[in-house]
């Protein structure tokens, strides 16, 4: 088994961010400048460093990347055609390397840049939201200000000419959006126009807040009240501009087989069909309704948990159980709990001035914040609250398990101190969100819940969500469910409240693939399992694969598979060209 021992944490300070990745990336290639090793990292750094430039923004907290200091983005036709470019000459220089005589962790590494690459390409060719979504310009301007008032940590001058910098560039990014979409799709016209419905009071909310409790200097606070007066017109504006369109355009949003089959094998390197995907998904819908039936039963005559007293008891609880957590997993041989340098996961009671919307409230931190706790935003306590806030409000331990001990905050910054620099930077929704996934099981079958036994059934309603994504993602990729009938279809079998099925089926229309990486995360997570432990017998140590599995988070389990086992069996074959035709996944429908 390879090594799994991280090196010595990574520094936390490096100015401008282009100059830092380059930094962080670096190898020392003077003495090995011809090796094959030293080009793949060398690539790497190049193409994250620009990436940080280009890759839009989302709403999801998974591909957040860390971006250099004064950046906004660029989203006009002449950007477009720039990216497009650049992203044909990073894949002409990728494939001219040579890798096929090397070590197995220099192919995988290769192959990491190569998805990389594929993803760009599904971005600008595939699902080209930036022609397509309207939605698409308010993340890029409104959300990236979002993502600057996340960071757990008080407004430093930097932050505050950061965020005045991504406000300022909200009204020329609608302008650029309303030249690119020239594809506008009807339900993504729908989605941005609720979005934007209340913006007015959004931007009063977080007016106030700002004034009142972020600490900006004077002269700041009024460069950004300036700029908020400018973005917010110019968003009121787009919607009105939006309004009379929207009857008149395209229903279709769906990638349609082929695209899908582009990314499964391109973007995700997965041998799945959606076909089979969706047979899986309903097999493990099965055990989810059948073993919640039977947790049901075995809790006949236990009183329902009630909701915490407090959001301040909420907070405490979660800090006390997440170090918990913690030691519980290495007392059991499941997992390092303390790996070198991982910080803490603890909840925060929202600010005020998270009041603008877009971004998950999360902030995960990065590579270059390795000394921060990670940290999930949360409000006073409710089981009225809709479906995440009912499990959260009576125990904030299924939650912290996906997103943040041992799952998402937990997994991300152990990888951040990959001694691979090629793995600190990738990221694959699969094997992150399959980690997480899977932690939230991991963690009741390993004991956790013994003290509070109605807390399974909720594990097992989190079970039924994850899995009916799964049939969501697919049925709307290829055009066989309407956004309604996604939506309605969560609402019912989940089953969970009508705003949260909405919210769900808006998201994963707009993100094919995304929605099952749940469930094929964790189906690949236990497959790798089962076979290193017949492989290996009485040497299996269960720790020692998670702590590998953990510790390269963001790898795709068909590459750790090949890495760690030596199975090549599910790792697909390089396509001629990652530029998208409509026939470009013709080869791989078998």
């Amino acid at each position: 088994m390879p090594s799994i021992t991280p090196k010595p944490r990574l520094p936390r300070a490096y100015a401008a961010a282009v100059c830092a990745l380059a930094v962080l990336f670096a190898v020392p290639t003077a003495a090995r400048a011809q090796t094959a090793e030293a080009k793949v990292q060398a690539l790497s750094t190049k193409f994250w460093t620009w990436r940080a430039t280009e890759q839009p923004v989302t709403n999801d907290d998974i591909p957040r990347i860390e971006r250099p200091v004064g950046w906004v983005s660029h989203w006009s036709a002449k950007d477009v055609a720039g990216y497009q470019k650049q992203i044909t000459a990073f894949e002409k220089e990728w494939r001219a390397l040579d890798v096929k005589s090397e070590p197995v962790n220099v192919q995988v590494d290769y192959r990491l840049i190569g998805s990389a690459i594929a993803r760009v390409y599904w971005e600008l060719q595939v699902i080209p939201d930036w022609k397509r979504n309207p939605f698409f310009y308010v993340d890029q301007g409104l959300t990236a200000v979002q993502l600057t008032m996340l960071i757990h940590e008080p407004f430093t001058p930097e932050r505050q000419r950061e965020t005045i910098l991504r406000m300022n560039s909200v009204p020329r990014l609608l302008d650029e959006g309303r030249a690119n979409l020239t594809d506008m799709r009807q339900p993504y016209a729908i989605i941005a126009m609720g979005d934007l419905a209340r913006v007015e009071q959004r931007f009063q909310r977080f007016h106030d807040a700002i004034h009142s409790q972020a600490n900006f200097a004077p002269d700041q606070l009024a460069q950004l009240d300036a700029a908020s007066d400018a973005a917010l017109k110019s968003l009121v504006a787009y919607r009105e501009w939006l309004k009379p369109q929207v009857d008149g355009l395209k229903k279709e949003t769906a990638v349609g087989r082929e695209g899908y089959l582009y990314f499964l094998r391109n973007v995700a390197l997965l041998s799945y069909t959606p076909e089979q995907i969706l047979q899986d998904g309903q097999i493990e819908f099965q055990r989810a309704v059948g073993f919640e039936a039977l947790q049901q039963a075995a809790n006949k005559g236990i009183p329902e948990i009630p909701a915490y007293a407090s959001q301040k008891a909420q907070i405490d609880d979660e800090i006390k159980q997440e170090d918990a957590m913690r030691k519980y997993l290495t007392a059991h041989g499941i997992l390092n709990g303390d790996p070198e340098g991982v910080k803490h996961y603890i909840y925060v009671a929202t600010p005020p001035f998270l009041a603008l919307g877009g971004a998950q409230g999360d902030d995960l931190t990065g590579p270059s914040r390795l000394d921060e706790n990670g940290s999930s935003y949360v409000g006073r306590p409710s089981l009225g609250g809709g479906f995440w806030s009912n499990i959260t409000s009576r125990d904030v331990r299924p939650l912290t398990n996906h997103e943040g001990m041992p799952g998402h905050y937990f997994q991300m910054a152990w990888s951040w101190h990959n001694p691979d620099p090629v793995r600190r930077w990738y990221y694959d929704s699969e094997t992150q969100e399959g980690i997480g996934f899977y932690a939230e099981e991991m963690m009741m079958i390993g004991g956790l819940y013994e003290d509070k036994p109605k807390m399974k059934e909720f594990i097992y309603a989190l079970n039924r969500l994850r899995t009916l994504r799964v049939t969501v993602d697919v049925k709307l990729a290829l055009g066989e469910f309407t956004l309604q009938q996604a939506q309605d279809y969560l609402h019912t079998t989940v089953p969970m409240d009508e705003g949260t099925a909405r919210s769900e089926a808006f998201m994963f229309a707009s993100t094919p693939g995304q929605a099952i990486t749940y469930q094929i995360g964790k189906m690949d997570i236990l497959k790798g399992l089962t076979m290193a432990k017949l492989q290996q017998g009485d040497k299996f140590n269960l720790q020692k694969y998670q702590d590998y599995v953990w510790l390269n988070g963001s790898v795709p389990f068909s590459l750790q598979r090949w890495e760690l086992l030596g199975d090549k069996t599910d790792v697909p074959a390089i396509p001629a060209t990652f530029a998208w035709t409509p026939h470009a996944a013709s080869a791989a429908k078998k």
